[in-house]
């Protein structure tokens, strides 16, 4: 997968009187935040990996780099610098949401393979774009920062889901409200929580990886029902709590609760099928198995009230060690580039949980029911309008971008 201009770092190195040559795959980081600065210390610990360049606009954030680090690596003060760097294999971007879409562009133009963290973009039509520059360049490697898809919990029940363990599915139930954020936090920086600077707030920001992992295990709805509530618990304009309820082509139903103004609050997974219920929580899975379908014994019963005997079942799983989340996404990148494994996290994949956020927040702020494919012109256009609406101080172009990467601090 390889494109022809591209020269992978050498590493050799002694294993008793053998000299052995290891590829290292080059990445260069572009946005050197909370979530920045983490893959650029991780990535000189992976196994095919190595960090050549970093790039942030407020050079200060290069500070949070170990001086040593910081020493080895080559600093840009600006994207297309580093996406135009030789010492560059991969271009892990790590920004504020806006400029995902046309910094991924930059760099596959420029040849160089990329790595984008959720979400894939603020809405639908910009994802579409950003797919359809991918499409052009099918000799790059393209992944998003889908890092839960690693965890093994989330992949034993990926896996009981295709084997059809829980038969036909009749509904899902997922509330997702441990987020919760203080007030503190969403004026720790004046681009977060505004139309402007984020694009939305708890389905775009703290959600991306549960809307991700919903359409990994069940696929897309047909139809998405939703109630949204704009600074419900905040002094912020963007939604802070959303009930959603949808329905999927078999018949199956589906609820997805979330927000950030509940405490304590559940990351709770409930799955009912013909076979019993799973739920997920705290990483652990329990399977309550009924002997007997739950459709069959309604229709061979003789009893009025009891139901289906079943077995409660603990499902292991392995625990989750360095191997897995964040760098196990980006070795799985390194390893695709040399050729070695399928990405896990194909970037086209993205979209499809962003459009189930989108289809939400649209089916809430204008009490509608949303048939999916959701018209992303028509999503776009609501955000337009937000945009322009906004009490975020800097302007912003039409469409709803923030007018320049170097207006924000990327220490997000």
């Amino acid at each position: 997968m390889l494109s022809s201009n591209r020269t992978i770092g050498l590493l050799k190195f002694r294993n008793g009187k053998t000299e052995m040559t290891q590829k290292l795959v080059r990445f260069g980081v572009i946005g050197i935040g909370n979530m920045g600065s983490v893959h650029a210390r991780n990535i000189p610990t992976l196994r095919n990996c190595r960090l050549t360049a970093v790039c942030d606009c407020d050079p200060a954030a290069f500070d949070r780099l170990d001086p040593a680090l910081r020493a080895a690596v080559r600093c840009h003060a600006a994207a297309e610098e580093l996406c135009r760097d030789p010492e560059v294999d991969v271009v892990l971007i790590a920004v504020p949401h806006y400029f995902h879409v046309d910094m991924a562009i930059e760099a596959m133009r420029n040849g160089k393979h990329v790595l984008v963290e959720k979400p894939i973009a603020v809405h639908k039509a910009d994802a579409e774009r950003l797919l359809a520059e991918s499409a052009k360049h099918p000799e790059l490697v393209r992944s998003l920062m889908f890092n839960q898809r690693t965890l093994s919990a989330h992949v034993k029940v990926k896996r009981m889901l295709e084997r059809g363990e829980l038969g036909r599915l009749h509904r899902v139930c997922w509330c997702v409200t441990n987020w919760f954020r203080t007030q503190h936090y969403y004026d720790s920086g004046d681009w977060r929580a505004s139309w402007r600077g984020e694009g939305g707030g708890v389905l775009l920001n703290q959600c991306p990886h549960q809307l991700d992992l919903f359409q990994w295990f069940f696929g897309m709805p047909e139809r998405v029902r939703a109630s949204a509530k704009l600074g419900k618990y905040h002094d912020i304009e963007v939604e802070d709590e959303v009930n959603a309820y949808m329905e999927y082509a078999d018949g199956m139903t589906a609820n997805f609760i979330t927000g950030t103004g509940e405490s304590p609050g559940i990351n709770r997974l409930e799955i009912i099928g013909e076979r019993g219920l799973l739920t997920l929580e705290n990483g652990q899975i329990r399977f309550r198995r009924n002997e007997v379908e739950t459709s069959e014994f309604s229709r061979t019963s003789k009893s009025s009230f009891a139901p289906p005997e079943f077995w409660e079942c603990a499902i292991p799983t392995a625990p989750d060690l360095g191997g897995s989340g964040h760098k196990a996404i980006i070795e799985n990148v390194a390893a695709a580039v040399l050729g070695e494994a399928e990405l896990i996290a194909p970037l086209e994949e993205g979209i499809r949980g962003l459009e189930l956020g989108n289809a939400m927040l649209f089916s809430g702020l204008n009490d509608v029911t949303v048939t999916l494919p959701l018209d992303s012109r028509a999503y776009a256009e609501m955000l337009e309008k937000l945009v322009r609406g906004s009490r975020w101080h800097r302007k912003a172009p039409a469409g709803g971008a923030a007018a320049d990467p170097n207006e924000f601090n990327n220490s997000f």
